[in-house]
């Protein structure tokens, strides 16, 4: 039983151009979402240094499931001045780590803030009671190549699937 080759070759420019059409799309989606990540690290970059203090600085070690391993994170309080107003916050970064189950990682967190120490935290120009104390990784930006390969791919396919 032999194929006609026309079908044949149309079906198969059908499948190529559709492959390639998906490895665009799902390609500028990851890429769309990485150059996010990105912009939401470079938002703190713009907020005012300012001097602050630790107030209180301790790993809280909890289960989320009752069978479940310890989940550990750092929890701290800081005050810092602007403006002649006192601010407390939090936060260590504007989008918080999720717990770890490795109880070294958190105490050496913990211990580059020890209470009572000086630190710099970053203060959101526009709304002073927003700080931070270190900001996001960049590292979305300079991952962004690997999602723009499929684009490249599939640019390639589709290219290959209209040609005649």
């Amino acid at each position: 039983m032999s194929q006609n080759p026309i079908t044949s070759s149309s079906s198969g420019r059908w499948w190529l151009g559709g492959m390639g059409v998906f490895l665009i799309v799902a390609g500028s989606f990851f890429a769309w979402r990485m150059w996010l990540s990105y912009e939401k690290a470079q938002i703190t970059r713009g907020w005012t240094p300012v001097p602050c203090r630790i107030v209180s600085s301790r790993v809280v070690s909890e289960r989320p499931t009752p069978n479940s391993e310890p989940a550990h994170r750092v929890e701290l309080r800081y005050e810092y001045e602007i403006n002649g107003e006192v601010h407390r916050s939090t936060r260590i970064r504007q989008v918080e780590a999720a717990p770890t189950q490795h109880l070294d990682n958190a105490r050496e967190k913990q211990q580059n803030y020890p209470p009572g120490s000086a630190q710099t935290c970053f203060v959101n120009p526009r709304s002073p009671a927003d700080a931070v104390l270190e900001h996001a990784t960049r590292a979305a930006l300079y991952s962004i190549w690997f999602p723009m390969l499929f684009i490249a791919g599939g640019l390639g396919m589709l290219r290959g699937a209209l040609r005649r």
